[in-house]
Parts: structure tokens; C-alpha cells; sequence
């Protein structure tokens, strides 16, 4: 019996089927997460910085304290006066002078005891000195403060033993800076100045300096 092609039935050839990959192994983590009904309420807060309104409205405004604006108005702005008593006066004229420029401090020598708000004991000061000097301090106007200069102004000097010599300016007026030496250098009187517009600025809350 003849086989016809119409008899014979093909059938598609079957391609094989790639090998499923292997299950992953299940793994603990190193370091254990958050429960899942935790993790919402520790997410991180997203930051907004806060702005006041004043800055809003008017913006470029700096906020400081007003003892803050004071004292710092005041530390460069010091006007000393201008009087010497002895050899430290030398050397106190020489810081005035342009090689070493205190006007880029702030600090212009004044004349007159009615405006100047520091006063330099520059030398040597009697008993019979004295009461001018107390009463140029008083003729001062608030606030003031005064830097002894040298080594007779501080204690005496050379001249402490004698009687009729002041052991130190600060029996009769108040001092804030000490500048030592005999004389002392143009240099250490300006490090006076800036301690004194350092302690100024340090106690610009204390009562009667602000």
C-alpha cells in the first residue's frame, strides 16, 4: 500500500525548554531593619528653615543686641586725653604719631577732659598732682576708663620710696589696664588698647558700662 504525503501528518520539531535558574538562597541580614509599622514614624523630619518676618518684609536687616551695638560703637571710638606727667608722656606722644596709626583703631587723642572717654597716667604722680588728676577724671563724662602707663603710675617706680610720691595712681581714681615698664614701649601701650577694647566688649552687660 503506497503512502501518500497527504497520509503523512509532520509535526513541529520541539525546541528545548532553558534550564530555570537556581532559587536564591535566603540570606539574614548583617545588620536587622525596622519593623514595617515602625519605619514610617522613623523616617527623618525634612528641615525647613524658619524665617522671621521682618526678614521677609525687610529683607538685608541684621539683628543684633542693642548692648552688643554700644560697646562695640564704644571700643572704636575711644578718644584719650591728652596730658603727661613725666618720661612715659615720650613714649605716649610716639604712639600718637604715624608710624604706628591708631586712628585705624578708632582712637583719636582729644584735648579736652568734657569729650575724651580714656585717660593715660603716663609718668610720675605727686601728692601734690593728685587732686588734678582726680579732677580731670571726674570732669569725664561716663563711660571712661583709664590706663596707668609705666612703672611710676603703676606703683611709684624708682620713686616709691619717696613720701611725697603716690604709690600708684589707683589710690585716688579708678585703673582698668596696667601697662608695665619704665618706659614702656609704643608697642605695649597699644596692646593696653586693645585689652582695654576687649575688656569693654566682655563687659558690656555689667551695670553702668552700658
Amino acid at each position: 500500500m503506497a503512502v501518500t504525503p497527504a497520509d503523512v501528518t509532520t509535526q513541529p520539531a520541539t525546541e528545548p525548554r532553558p534550564a530555570a535558574p537556581p532559587a536564591p538562597e535566603p540570606t539574614t541580614p548583617a545588620v536587622p531593619g525596622e519593623h514595617p509599622n515602625e519605619a514610617p514614624r522613623l523616617t527623618p523630619v525634612e528641615v525647613v528653615p524658619g524665617r522671621a518676618l521682618y526678614k521677609e518684609v525687610l529683607p538685608g536687616v541684621l539683628q543684633v543686641p542693642a548692648d552688643l551695638l554700644l560697646a562695640a560703637s564704644r571700643k572704636s571710638s575711644l578718644w584719650p586725653m591728652t596730658f603727661g606727667l613725666a618720661c612715659c608722656a615720650i613714649e605716649m606722644i610716639a604712639t600718637y604719631m604715624s608710624h604706628y596709626d591708631l586712628d585705624r583703631f578708632g582712637i583719636v587723642p582729644w584735648p579736652s577732659p568734657r569729650q575724651s572717654d580714656v585717660m593715660i597716667v603716663a609718668g610720675t604722680v605727686t601728692k601734690k598732682m593728685a587732686p588734678a588728676v582726680k579732677l580731670l577724671y571726674e570732669q569725664m563724662p561716663n563711660p571712661k576708663w583709664v590706663i596707668s602707663m609705666g612703672a611710676c603710675a603703676t606703683n611709684g617706680g624708682p620713686y616709691t620710696r619717696y613720701d611725697r610720691v603716690l604709690q600708684g595712681v589707683d589710690k585716688v581714681i579708678p585703673v582698668d589696664v596696667y601697662v608695665p615698664g619704665c618706659p614702656p614701649r609704643p608697642e605695649a601701650l597699644m596692646d593696653a588698647f586693645l585689652a582695654l577694647q576687649g575688656m569693654i566688649m566682655e563687659e558690656r552687660k555689667a551695670q553702668g558700662r552700658a
